[in-house]
């Protein structure tokens, strides 16, 4: 059955990143704490699906970990008329636009920045990444290695994300992303970069957490808001957060 193939191939790249990740957790881990306990800030921005969702705001998780949100959106209400021949303007296409992100965004020297993209070739999440260094933020890759290895950048370095940043953790996805065959429809399903950005992620804040009480400082983290004096416990944590920064 396809879900059983899912099952087993999923289990395969759990395995793959706990045995070949563990190391590069626990150095981006060390990286973070310290910032943290030096009154710096950890940000994400994830160009890809799910980690400005799955690792911000929830129970367990901690306060820390700040999302760069970006949003564009321009109103015009005129009656229906052909797009053809618009040009198409992304952010990769627009100067200045990831430098303009990273001053919004209140980043500065001793911060550290995660930039999440699976395929990491497109210019936006490389450009992030150069930039954010240049000002003295450390900055680590969250990224398929295997899958954007087989693609051309399209940063004018030639630099693929995984080669921008200063640590790179790997996903473990492979080329195209997907683990079940099914020559029926003459398709691959079920890509696996989601939750192994989840799992790398998750195990990232453990690491986080058990660095700062070894240096003896206290990190806030949520509890979920069904648990009793929730939001009492989260006013607290927060208040905790703002004060010391972690």
């Amino acid at each position: 059955m396809l879900i059983d193939q899912y099952f087993e191939e999923m289990k395969k790249v759990l395995v793959k990143i706990e045995k070949s990740q563990k190391d590069k957790i626990i150095e981006a881990a060390e990286v973070i704490a310290s910032s943290l306990a030096q009154d710096g800030i950890w940000h994400i921005i994830d160009t890809g699906h799910m980690l400005m969702h799955e690792c911000i705001g929830r129970t367990g998780g901690m306060m820390a970990l700040r999302p760069i949100r970006v949003n564009c959106e321009v109103n015009n209400p005129t009656r229906f008329r052909s797009r053809e021949g618009v040009q198409r303007i992304t952010y990769d296409t627009v100067d200045g636009f990831p430098q303009f992100v990273l001053g919004q965004a209140n980043i500065r020297k001793g911060d550290v920045l995660i930039v999440g993209s699976v395929s990491g070739y497109n210019k936006l999440p490389i450009e992030l990444a150069l930039a954010a260094k240049e000002m003295g933020v450390k900055t680590i890759a969250l990224t398929a290695v295997e899958y954007s290895e087989k693609l051309i950048s399209k940063h004018p370095s030639g630099k693929r994300l995984f080669e921008a940043a200063d640590i790179v953790l790997d996903n473990c996805s492979n080329f195209s992303d997907t683990l079940v065959d099914v020559p029926a429809i003459n398709r691959r399903i079920c890509p696996s970069s989601g939750i192994g950005a989840a799992y790398i992620m998750w195990a990232l804040q453990a690491a986080v957490v058990e660095k700062l009480v070894a240096k003896g400082l206290n990190p806030s983290v949520y509890i979920s808001n069904h648990m009793p004096n929730a939001g009492i416990l989260n006013d607290e944590a927060w208040k905790n957060y703002e004060k010391n920064g972690y």
